[in-house]
């Protein structure tokens, strides 16, 4: 009979989601906190956008450099964890099985079943086995740079030119509240649906990444105000 249960776990999506959220997020805040900052030191349109089309090419580039060392950072420490575990399996595999039927004693199973498991799955892939349950690395879980940089770059520069096209949009007078009030409205979504795709509370998630960038834009624009009236 086939099986009607199905299930859906959203940890697969963790790596390009947590690149994909962080960069939107940071391209919103950081370009909106921009363009507040220069427009309350009474900066022409043009100057505005120029300043903001300089930081939403000036974030991308850094997100993508960023999230690639980082990341790639990540995959060299992973893959030096591989090679020393490697060595470990080739010169002493008795001690590494061991090793591995200690962990699911330790996670609940009766010591000799967690010798006969040991034994069957290095059987199969002794590296394999030893990278997901006592390195914790696994194909879900495993750092990817390339993918990381792209999204981050992308969705930096989707985020950037939302307030950028505010700007663009609003008079000359109406700067100042039109991005604002449009980039907070844009974080709020982008918070839900962040939460959405991650299955994580839609509420917690909108405020907390609303209030941030809230915050930021208060900073900037009380920076920006400072060194308006003093130049």
């Amino acid at each position: 009979m086939r099986s009607l249960h199905r299930e859906r776990h959203l940890v697969r999506r963790i790596g390009w989601l947590r690149a994909a959220v962080l960069g939107a997020n940071d391209g919103i805040v950081s370009t909106a906190s921009l363009i507040v900052g220069v427009a309350v030191a009474a900066a022409a349109k043009g100057d505005i956008l120029l300043a903001g089309t300089a930081g939403l090419v000036a974030g991308a580039m850094s997100m993508a450099a960023g999230e690639y060392v980082s990341v790639s950072s990540q995959a060299d420490t992973e893959n030096a964890d591989l090679a020393r575990e490697r060595a470990e399996l080739r010169d002493d595999p008795r001690a590494e099985e061991a090793e591995l039927a200690g962990i699911y004693v330790k996670r609940g199973l009766d010591r000799e079943l967690a010798k006969q498991v040991a034994r069957e799955l290095m059987t199969k892939d002794a590296l394999a086995a030893h990278a997901r349950d006592e390195l914790g690395i696994s194909d879900i879980t495993t750092a990817r740079p390339i993918q990381a940089a792209i999204t981050s770059a992308l969705t930096f520069s989707v985020g950037a030119a939302m307030p950028l096209l505010a700007v663009l949009v609003s008079p000359a007078g109406a700067i100042l509240a039109s991005v604002a009030v449009s980039s907070l409205l844009y974080l709020a979504i982008l918070g839900a649906v962040g939460a959405k795709a991650g299955g994580a509370g839609i509420l917690k998630a909108t405020a907390r990444v609303t209030f941030w960038g809230a915050f930021a834009m208060a900073v900037t624009a009380g920076i920006g105000l400072a060194i308006g009236k003093a130049v």
